[in-house]
This record gives structure tokens, sequence and C-alpha cells, in this order.
């Protein structure tokens, strides 16, 4: 013979039902919680781990200079001077190192050739008085350079007239006129103009049509992070 079913009161059900939502609530706002604190820790390290990577991939040596190149972007460009672009193209041409020589003859922080110095320091015998080969010539030079061809140079904006001065800068400003009468589009550089070969090696268009793209595009935003000052296309 089977025992009687014992009836639990209604009171102690009622608390013990009670009880069993209660801590079914206290597990869901757990799991939440748990949920909402993930979400965020991702969150930032998405924010703080690309900034972290930025910083470290601008060389020590930047910081170094940066209050010769800020000065100096200043006296030629005025308050607004795009710096953290001059910085970049300073990065492109030799990663700030003062004593920087590539294999075709370009020497020092501003990669010049020895005959583009001698033209330059012509040109602004006074405002580029001095050797060269230091670095503070080099910054100085690079500046002038920059504003001279981008004076000589029309564009859809700001950003482009960069794009087109910096490859002037890099593969001589005779081509970049050459590329805007064969392009249907002269007044725009970027993955547009200065894609086009205007008659050079394919290896030398290829590094002449990076060259504003990395500046801009990639090496820019890091020196604006970086407290550089304002960019061409970054601000």
């Amino acid at each position: 013979m089977t025992e009687p079913l014992r009836l639990i009161p209604v009171a102690i059900a009622d608390r013990m039902v009670a009880l069993a939502r209660r801590e079914a609530g206290w597990r869901s706002a757990a799991i939440i919680l748990a949920g909402v604190l993930l979400v965020l820790l991702a969150v930032g390290a998405l924010l703080l781990w690309p900034a972290g990577a930025r910083a470290q991939s601008i060389p020590p040596e930047a910081h170094q200079y940066k209050r010769d190149l800020i000065r100096a972007g200043r006296n030629v460009w005025g308050m607004d001077a795009p710096t953290a672009t001059m910085a970049g193209q300073v990065h492109q041409e030799s990663r700030w190192r003062a004593v920087a020589s590539s294999p075709v003859g370009a020497v020092g922080i501003a990669q010049f050739m020895p005959s583009s110095a001698r033209w330059i320091q012509g040109v602004y015998p006074v405002e580029l008085a001095g050797d060269v080969l230091s670095a503070d010539w080099g910054i100085r030079a690079l500046v002038r350079y920059d504003r001279h061809l981008w004076e000589r140079t029309s564009a859809l904006d700001n950003c482009e007239q960069w794009a087109f001065t910096l490859a002037s800068y890099n593969g001589g400003e005779g081509w970049t006129r050459k590329r805007q009468r064969l392009s249907p589009t002269p007044m725009a550089c970027l993955y547009a103009t200065c894609e086009i070969n205007p008659g050079i090696t394919p290896a030398n268009q290829r590094e002449n049509a990076g060259y504003p793209k990395r500046i801009l595009l990639t090496l820019e935003p890091l020196y604006v992070e970086a407290g550089f000052g304002p960019g061409a296309c970054t601000r």
C-alpha cells in the first residue's frame, strides 16, 4: 500500500516559488551584466589597441624633430600648416633618420638629391642657408619645396592639391603636369590622374602613384592622432 501524498502548506509553497523566481532573476541579471561587461571590454580593446599600435608605428626620432617641423611648417604655411602631412612625408622619405641615403644618391632626412638641394638653395638663398646635410636644413627645405609645388598646382580641393604636390615632390613636377594633360579628371590625383603612367617605368609609376596615397591616407592620420598638428586630408 502506497504512502499517501503529503501536501505542502500553501504559505510555504508560495515562499518557495518566490525564492525560485528571485534566484532566477538574479541569475538573469548576472548573465546580462556579464554580457554587458564583455561588450564594454571588447569595445575598449578595439578603441585602445589601434591607438597603441599607431603610436608604436611612429619612430622615436619623430618626436625628437617634432618641434622643428611644426615651427618650420608654421613659418612657411601659417598657423594652420598641415604639419601632420609633412610629418608623414618625412616618415615616408627617411623614417626621420638624419643620415639616411638612397641607392640613387638622395641624402638626409628629406632625401634631397644633391642637384635638387643646390637648386632650391639657390631659389631661396636666405631661407635655406645652412648645411644641406643637417636635419634642420632638410626639414626646412621639405616644407619650403612643398609650398613651392603646392602654389603651382590646381585641384578639386586642398587634399587633392596636396596629393599632386606630393606626387611632384616624389617623381618630378613635369611628369605630374603630363598626367594632368592626359587625364579625363585632371583636378583629381588620388585613384585618378596620378594612376596614369606618363611614360616612366612601371616600377617608378607604382612608387609615384603610391607615394601620396600612403602619406595622406595612412601616415597623416597617425601623426594627427600623435599631436603633430592638422593634416591636409585629416583634421
